[in-house]
């Protein structure tokens, strides 16, 4: 009970993190706007990690490649961490379990990009109601514009209601669901 609560809590704590350097990463390869509230709680938060990276990890082609490594790192300390707490016998196992973890962090960041996705599409299109003029609204748009931009040339507004949204969730669903879970599942069988 008590490893349960732990394991819990580490979960908790690392996801936190590593969603906002996730976002950060994210946010700066769509090319959203930093001059906001959250935008600026991001770059706070995570500057002590993100700024000794860019020393030894440069940007590529205008991508944050120390961020998305911080985020990877975060998940990988996390799976180790939920791993001894559970009794996995790290210790007995060696080197040899290294490289499996590395992989399901990599799975685990890109399950988490996914969710971002359907946080960000989920919001806009609730603001786009609601207060479509919100501080947040450009960021949302950044994020969810290049997967929203398509569908909507396919499907058009049905009576003035934009539908594009309910399509891009389900396909970000059935990716969460088909892709990602496979490979979870996989590399998670290799710890049982």
């Amino acid at each position: 009970m008590l490893a349960q609560a732990l394991q819990f809590i580490i979960e908790s704590v690392f996801n936190l993190f590593a969603l906002a350097l996730l976002l950060r990463f994210l946010l700066q390869w769509v090319r959203a706007s930093f001059r906001n509230p959250f935008a600026q709680f991001l770059v706070a938060l995570t500057n002590f990690l993100v700024l000794p990276l860019r020393r030894v990890i440069p940007g590529l082609a205008g991508l944050d490649l120390a961020s998305l490594f911080a985020a990877w790192l975060v998940e990988f300390l996390m799976l180790l961490a939920v791993l001894a707490v559970s009794g996995f016998p790290l210790l007995v196992a060696g080197w040899g379990v290294v490289p499996g973890v590395m992989l399901w962090a990599v799975v685990k960041l890109v399950s988490l990009s996914v969710y971002v996705l359907m946080g960000a599409v989920l919001i806009q299109a609730l603001l786009s109601w609601v207060n479509p003029y919100t501080p947040l609204a450009p960021m949302l748009d950044a994020l969810a514009g290049p997967v929203l931009r398509p569908v909507r040339r396919l499907l058009p507004p049905i009576g003035g209601v934009d539908l594009s949204p309910l399509v891009v969730l389900l396909a970000l669903q059935l990716v969460l669901m088909l892709p990602v879970a496979w490979l979870e599942m996989m590399v998670m069988g290799l710890f049982r």
